[in-house]
């Protein structure tokens, strides 16, 4: 396209200098003009090459092996589950209520470190009017009181507030349990005498095992005593 171009303009016949400098400078873009189209051809050639390789590659060869991927995803979910299940049980035991024990089928009370209460051993250490908190039904902070006669008392004290679910502290001084949060005050039994809490603490049976002497927490369903109405936790 460039040598049509080039041989189409001939105003160089001016003069016979001017004749011979435009048929040098006429050559010389001609052939130019050829080897940058030898040039583009080859380039073209060698394109056309590429797209038939390309095209040439076997139809097996670019379907995907299902039977492969299906095997691939399997061994790598089960290498992903084996470490999840070996995480995941610790969690899982950690946050399930604590084990029972004992025939009346309670739980057993366990100290501030995650030992079983013993009666016996807990009421050397412990004298009356004790109020310390324990682990109770459902993992829930309780209290074991000690009667001023030095027997343990039948029932637990469960520590949540039932305003808005802080642990409420024993004020030994003031005999009776003050929430820090918003004042709500209990008196040693656990029965609500200044709100905001609407409802008195909860209560649990403590009792004995005459097997090994170990203090079990057993749900309370019957009438709460210190007020003699149904109660509400059951």
């Amino acid at each position: 396209m460039a040598a049509f171009t080039i041989s189409s303009a001939s105003p160089c016949k001016l003069s016979s200098r001017e004749n011979g400098m435009c048929s040098s400078s006429s050559q010389a873009l001609m052939a130019k003009a050829r080897r940058s189209n030898g040039v583009g051809m080859k380039e073209k050639m060698r394109g056309g090459r590429v797209t038939c390789q390309a095209t040439s590659i076997p139809a097996d060869d670019r379907v995907p092996n299902m039977e492969k991927r299906q095997l691939l995803n399997l061994l790598l979910l089960g290498a992903l589950s084996l470490p999840t299940a070996g995480m995941l049980v610790p969690y899982a035991t950690f946050f399930a209520p604590p084990g029972t024990g004992g025939g009346s089928g309670g739980t057993v009370a366990k100290d501030a470190i995650g030992n079983d209460v013993i009666a016996d051993e807990w009421l050397k250490t412990h004298g009356p009017g004790d109020r310390t908190l324990t682990q109770g039904l459902k993992g829930d902070p309780t209290y074991l009181v000690v009667e001023n006669d030095r027997t343990l008392a039948t029932y637990g004290i469960n520590a949540v507030c039932t305003h808005l679910g802080c642990v409420v502290p024993w004020n030994a001084a003031e005999n009776k349990f003050i929430c820090p949060c918003h004042g709500s005050q209990y008196n040693n039994q656990g029965r609500v005498v200044r709100g905001p809490a609407p409802l008195s603490l909860a209560l649990a049976h403590a009792d004995v095992n005459v097997d090994d002497g170990k203090v079990l927490f057993v749900p309370w369903v019957e009438t709460d005593f210190r007020t003699g109405d149904a109660p509400w936790w059951a």
